[in-house]
């Protein structure tokens, strides 16, 4: 068993934020990989599926904590401890305001760069998770980031968002393979980041 763990805020009004971008791809997941329907445990919605890769077919729980961005480790670490799993059965999918838009970065160790949601993540699971960090660019100034990933992407972010939701399903199973920087090319391979100021927002 191995745990993804989107990182968002619940409810319909939230939905299409930037913070709500760990959601979105699972979501995308959920649906591409035939998962079965999503199930309310862990104070979270929860998928439950198998990936084939390389080495096997890996089950998955997909989790959406319910407990609101900044809480979301309680969830995870409630889920982790219930199967028993280490930190490094759990990949935590996250917004990332100081990568660009379109890219994507897999992270262990380090800090949580201010970041509340991460900050929780780490808390209660571990340092040394696994986060693929998905960039939505900066909005130039500190006091704009809260609104700024609040708020939902701009409607010329579709393309980029899509094809890096797709690319993220799509290589899923790269990331059981022990390669997880062929996860990483993969997903830039198949979904380029756009040419575009990081700081534009609209």
């Amino acid at each position: 068993m191995h745990i993804l763990a989107g990182q968002g805020n619940p409810g319909a009004k939230y939905a299409g934020n930037r913070h709500n971008f760990g959601f979105m791809v699972l979501d995308r997941i959920a649906s591409d990989h035939g998962f079965g329907p999503w199930k309310s445990r862990f104070q979270s919605e929860t998928s439950e599926g198998t990936v084939k890769t390389a080495n096997g077919p890996v089950k998955l729980l997909l989790l959406k904590p319910q407990t609101f961005y900044n809480e979301s480790g309680r969830a995870a670490g409630e889920a982790a401890r219930f199967y028993k799993l280490s930190p490094e059965d759990v990949t935590v999918f996250h917004d990332e305001i100081d990568l660009a838009p379109g890219r994507v970065r897999l992270k262990r160790g380090g800090g949580h760069s201010g970041n509340n949601g991460v900050r929780s993540m780490l808390a209660h699971l571990s340092p040394e998770v696994r986060r693929v960090r998905l960039g939505v660019g900066h909005p130039g100034d500190k006091s704009l980031v809260m609104p700024y990933v609040l708020s939902d992407f701009a409607k010329a972010d579709k393309d980029w968002v899509e094809g890096l939701m797709d690319a993220c399903s799509r290589a899923l199973p790269l990331l059981f393979e022990d390669n997880e920087e062929r996860f990483q090319s993969e997903v830039m391979r198949l979904a380029p980041a756009p040419k575009r100021d990081p700081k534009q927002t609209s």
